[in-house]
């Protein structure tokens, strides 16, 4: 278990930004260095930092549950940003020590306006993580597509993945979702999966959440594949933990399906359908789920062999992958999320070596592949350097 192994890590860099918290606080003012202030500091901090292990263990009452929840999700990305501006603060003091040797790195006064210009930017960050998370863009594609549709010259299909309904996304968040897909005015609405974050019971009101997505109006409904994370399944700190083979069929989770049919989201499981005798659209299984669940998926030659080819051909994986694959069957566009762009910097530059299309547009031969950063956030509840989005996708049909 990688969690267990990297705890002793994580509680060491947690005493390495409490050590410089004080020392910076103990510069401010006289109070701010008695032992009163730094037991409650320290009872505060050690509280907020063990959030991410009780709201894991401690499961009832189902309210401090939530709350512990959510109040990891919010530290973890606020801990990422304070270790970072440490850890860049301490290597400029050691170089202007050691290798400049600034006589007036030894100041109290440097010292502390260091420290409040790193507290400083900590703040600004996760303030303008946590809200810029909360904002939903809207980005727009024109795709052209080398076949027909009778009576069409063109469809507008909407792309949202990754909206992670649980501790940090309900029905507030659903609600902007819908107003925004809505707006589009779509055709054909496609969900790419991670509907869920691991834990159906994290939905405070499910009968709420799934009238706020029946809501959503398009002209020939709404379809939907899973994602890695629409299971139940211990998670803590982004780390999920093995189970047994005979208890590999309880992490599906019947609600979740019955949760979709409630919300007229239609599930696609490795299946194609097709759409007024006009178009198809294919839903994958999601690669790591099967593995997790012991199923097995069918590889894209065959989830479109009996397709005519002549009509064309939309899929929805969660995951982008095998996108020469998929393109060498005849499909002309491939809806995909799960990377979330990387999420937080430095994520947005470090997922770029991890996927041959890591966030947006790209062409194998005739199939369109797209892939959206997602609607929501997992793990730390905020987004630094990417969007939160819905993806407007306007098809042209060229030889209509």
């Amino acid at each position: 278990m990688i969690a267990i192994y990297l705890s002793p890590i994580y509680l060491l860099l947690n005493l390495y930004i409490l050590r410089w918290a004080y020392l910076w606080m103990g510069t401010c003012h006289s109070i701010l260095r008695t032992l009163g202030f730094r037991l409650i500091f320290a009872v505060i901090y050690v509280l907020l930092s063990t959030s991410l292990l009780t709201g894991f263990l401690i499961k009832n009452p189902k309210s401090l549950h939530r709350m512990l929840k959510i109040t990891g999700n919010y530290f973890l990305g606020i801990f990422l940003y304070t270790l970072v501006i440490i850890l860049l603060a301490d290597f400029g003091r050691i170089l202007l020590k050691y290798v400049f040797h600034a006589s007036w790195i030894h100041s109290r006064t440097a010292f502390t306006v260091t420290g409040a210009i790193c507290a400083l930017l900590i703040l600004l960050l996760s303030a303008c993580g946590i809200f810029h998370a909360k904002y939903i863009k809207t980005t727009s594609y024109d795709v052209i597509i080398n076949k027909t549709i009778p009576e069409r010259t063109s469809m507008k299909v909407v792309l949202l993945a990754d909206t992670h309904f649980g501790y940090n996304a309900g029905v507030l968040h659903a609600r902007e979702l819908v107003r925004k897909i809505n707006k589009q005015k779509p055709d054909l609405v496609c969900i790419a999966g991670d509907i869920f974050d691991n834990e159906y019971d994290a939905i405070r009101n499910p009968e709420k959440l799934e009238q706020t997505l029946r809501g959503i109006k398009s002209t020939y409904g709404v379809y939907a594949c899973w994602g890695n994370h629409d299971l139940n399944e211990p998670i803590l700190a982004g780390f999920t933990f093995k189970h047994k083979k005979e208890d590999s069929k309880q992490l599906k989770d019947p609600r979740m399906k019955l949760f979709l049919q409630n919300s007229n989201i239609q599930l696609l499981e490795d299946e194609a359908v097709l759409i007024d005798n006009s178009f198809y659209v294919v839903g994958r299984k999601d690669a790591s789920l099967i593995e997790k669940i012991e199923e097995k998926r069918k590889t894209p030659a065959q989830l479109t062999q009996k397709l005519d080819k002549d009509k064309t051909i939309i899929v929805i994986d969660h995951q982008p992958k095998e996108l020469q694959d998929i393109a060498d069957t005849g499909v002309d566009l491939d809806l995909c999320g799960h990377t979330h762009d990387g999420q937080t910097f430095p994520g947005n530059f470090t997922v770029k070596f991890l996927w041959e299309n890591p966030c947006g547009y790209l062409q194998k031969g005739s199939m369109h592949n797209i892939v959206t950063s997602g609607s929501g956030v997992w793990g730390p509840a905020m987004r630094v350097g990417t969007d939160s989005e819905i993806c407007t996708i306007n098809l042209t049909f060229s030889n209509s």
